[in-house]
């Protein structure tokens, strides 16, 4: 039997996504027609199956994904130049609550964890510098390095410092964004401990600061304002982080029951197969977890603009309806008060790889969510308070979205990828490849590889495999960006800098 070339993802869809390159001429046997390919496609593109006219909608998942720029014939390649998104500004929407029950069972799985004393669980047992303004960058990488030199890392899994390049020079809401993020990284439950570098004449004030973090462990968590120490400010704080580091490096990982992971979902350099392969698998795992009575959490709030109703009919209550429209509208109004248009988001790479419109990007992107109900919608920089499925506001871009993610309280971060990223942020950031030429290309980069559900696996089969990966992730097992060293933050910016 030869290996199918072409999927049509849902029968309502007028078009097929190539699985392998056609060739002008080939023949697409599909629906009891034969489809003639009118030009070469690449694998992971559209091509048409049925003659629209100009401005008639083409469907894929189901969904509208654009309309036609001009009439087409079947057997047409279709994308961003014959494709044009119907998304404009923003919309009234109607709760249409829809049945997300999931009908999986609690399979009582476990990972190895961190307690901590406040009885919240980390993944990692690492030690943090962090600091409250850019000023003292240079002087949080010397402490890293000094550190990691003295202990040669041995008793903890890793020693960091999250620079950045705010904390001061900023007003109101990107303040308050650089405040909360900086406060949920010292507050995150893998760092076993955290020396919080401040300059002293900072916007983001140290003291002010510290009162952020509410009710924290004083021995695990202490600051250093490197202004107000006489004399060198490296051996003061070099004396903190072995008390800290002698603290940290006590702790074990002991048995917890997996209905304590909190998982992050995101994409990025998707391509025509990630609604097919990864963002499905991380879908069903999301499902998985969330039935485990675990977390997961979908931000990219760009990237649900064209599949914002199927995320919004699968809120539990009205008032979590009425949340999830003002995120996607407040998001919206964003775009729109810079002077850009909502839907113009796929990359370079997304055309490459066959993502046309926002819309084609979404119905794919969401898809990483699962079923689930949604139990919760977070702002940016908020800190998880229901299990489920969440909405997190933050944009697509990678770096800051996975940071957001991370900051929310996820343990960890599953990223799919067609084109492929070697980044991670400040928790293991797993790559899951879509498509196996990238999982075969970057071994060192990609965790798990998707495409194999293209070369003849099934998802019944890959879903108890990827699953178990996971858990050894979180139960300490390396992700590549944590083995390549790999990990950074970035914080949303929207004003003005001073």
């Amino acid at each position: 039997m030869e290996p199918t070339t072409f999927i049509k993802i849902n029968p309502a869809d007028s078009v097929v996504v190539c699985l392998a390159a056609k060739s002008k001429g080939d023949i697409i046997s599909i629906d009891g027609k034969n489809i003639t390919v009118c030009q070469d496609t690449p694998a992971g593109h559209k091509v048409l199956i049925k003659d629209v006219e100009e401005g008639e909608d083409i469907i894929k998942y189901g969904y509208p994904i654009g309309h036609a720029r001009k009439a087409m014939k079947a057997g047409e390649w279709v994308n961003e130049n014959n494709l044009k998104t119907n998304l404009s500004g923003t919309l009234d929407y109607e709760y249409k609550p829809v049945d997300a029950t999931l009908g999986i069972a609690d399979e009582h799985r476990t990972f190895q964890g961190y307690v901590r004393k406040n009885g919240d669980v980390g993944v990692r047992n690492e030690i943090w510098i962090v600091p409250t303004v850019g000023c003292v960058n240079g002087i949080a990488e010397q402490l890293v390095h000094r550190l990691s030199s003295e202990t040669k890392g041995e008793g903890v899994d890793a020693i960091w410092s999250w620079h950045h390049n705010f904390g001061c020079s900023q007003l109101s809401g990107d303040h308050e964004n650089t405040r909360k993020v900086l406060r949920d990284i010292v507050l995150h439950p893998n760092a076993g401990g955290v020396l919080v570098l401040s300059l002293g004449c900072e916007n983001n004030q140290p003291d002010e600061f510290m009162k952020t973090l509410g009710d924290y462990d004083k021995e695990r968590i202490r600051l250093v304002v490197t202004q107000k120490v006489k004399g060198d400010e490296i051996e003061e704080c070099m004396k903190q982080l072995r008390e800290i580091y002698a603290i940290a490096s006590k702790d074990k990982r002991q048995v917890v029951p997996v209905c304590k992971l909190r998982v992050g979902l995101k994409c990025g350099g998707s391509d025509g197969f990630s609604g097919i392969t990864a963002n499905p698998l991380v879908g069903e795992f999301s499902d998985w977890l969330v039935a485990q009575g675990g977390t997961s959490v979908l931000t990219e709030v760009p990237e649900m603009f064209g599949a914002e109703t199927i995320l919004m009919n699968r809120c539990k209550t009205p008032e979590l309806f009425q949340q999830t429209v003002s995120m996607i509208n407040n998001f919206k109004e964003y775009f729109l008060s810079h002077g850009e248009p909502v839907g113009e988001n796929p990359s370079p790479g997304n055309k490459a790889g066959g993502i046309s419109t926002l819309e084609d990007k979404a119905l794919g992107c969401t898809q990483k969510c699962g079923k689930a109900p949604v139990s919760g919608v977070m702002e940016y920089g908020d800190r998880l308070e229901h299990n489920g499925l969440n909405l997190l506001s933050a944009p697509g871009n990678d770096l800051v979205a996975a940071t957001a993610l991370a900051s929310a309280g996820c343990h960890l971060v599953l990223f799919t990828t067609g084109r492929g990223t070697p980044f991670g942020t400040f928790v293991p950031t797993m790559k899951i490849a879509t498509n196996p030429t990238l999982a075969s290309n970057k071994p060192h980069w990609v965790d798990f590889s998707a495409g194999q559900l293209v070369e003849g696996r099934t998802m019944p089969e890959l879903v108890p495999e990827f699953i178990d990966k996971v858990l050894a992730v979180a139960s300490g097992e390396k992700a590549r960006n944590e083995v390549n060293g790999y990990r950074e933050i970035s914080i949303f910016k929207n004003g003005v800098t001073l």
